[in-house]
């Protein structure tokens, strides 16, 4: 398929996991690709594998307001901006006891306020082209996890942000929605994938019994911004293998 050709579209936190399948599933199907994140040795190499004049990094910080606004900016003058998809984000485990104030600070800044930053920065230019917004939550975002408070606080704000901007956007033509995913094999799941345990665990709790792959995730993206999902709109699409259709109570039998 080639649903985006013409189109230009924005990847923060492109440089692994999701947000690198994503922006590959986007320039596969004929988009020009912007990559932004704060490594850009990372960014480079995405770049390199996918290898022609589509592509244009963007380094920076999305917890960072000017630098937003410069991914903005220079999307614009790589050929417009149709799609955002806020995916940066980073994991903060532990307790209220255990996370320090600083890094609680550093969870929500990078993946809620990130996600507002470039949101805002893009708003007007996604009216004009009549574009969507597809937020990266999880279902941390959804329901709470023991231990992850504060990763649970900036995915809640994530989901909640989602619908609210839906709202928002109200007459434009600019869609705003999000993807849930359950664990996924990515550099932040390094800790579980490396513990059998734990691993163990998830396969239990997910019914078709393994994580996802990064590129299961990103083909849910590139759906909810395609004409595919035109009347879709203010909805958070879980990826999670069937982890959501639990009501919590343990197998039987």
């Amino acid at each position: 398929m080639k649903r985006f050709e013409g189109k230009t579209v924005v990847v923060t936190g492109s440089g692994s996991g999701i947000g690198e399948a994503t922006a590959k599933r986007f320039h596969e199907e004929g988009a020009r690709v912007v990559l932004n994140g704060r490594t850009r040795e990372k960014l480079e190499r995405v770049a390199k594998t996918l290898g022609d004049e589509r592509v244009r990094i963007v380094q920076g910080d999305v917890a960072n307001r000017d630098d937003a606004e410069r991914l903005v900016k220079e999307s614009m003058d790589f050929g417009g901006l149709d799609v955002l998809v806020n995916n940066a984000g980073i994991g903060v485990m532990g307790s209220m006891e255990d996370v320090e104030p600083e890094d609680f600070d550093s969870v929500i800044r990078i993946n809620l306020t990130g996600t507002y930053n470039c949101t805002r920065a893009a708003w007007s230019a996604l009216k004009e082209r009549r574009g969507c917004v597809v937020n990266v939550s999880s279902v941390s975002g959804i329901g709470g996890d023991w231990g992850a408070f504060a990763y649970n606080a900036s995915k809640g704000g994530v989901t909640n942000m989602t619908r609210a901007l839906a709202l928002d956007f109200d007459g434009s033509g600019v869609r705003v929605n999000a993807v849930a995913p359950s664990f996924t094999k990515t550099e932040m799941g390094a800790g579980i994938q490396e513990n059998e345990e734990l691993l163990e665990a998830m396969r239990t709790r997910i019914p078709i019994g393994r994580g996802a792959e990064p590129e299961e995730v990103a083909s849910a993206i590139a759906f909810l911004a395609s004409e595919d999902a035109r009347f879709v709109n203010g909805v958070i699409l879980p990826v999670d293998g069937g982890l959501s259709a639990s009501n919590g109570q343990p197998k039987l039998g």
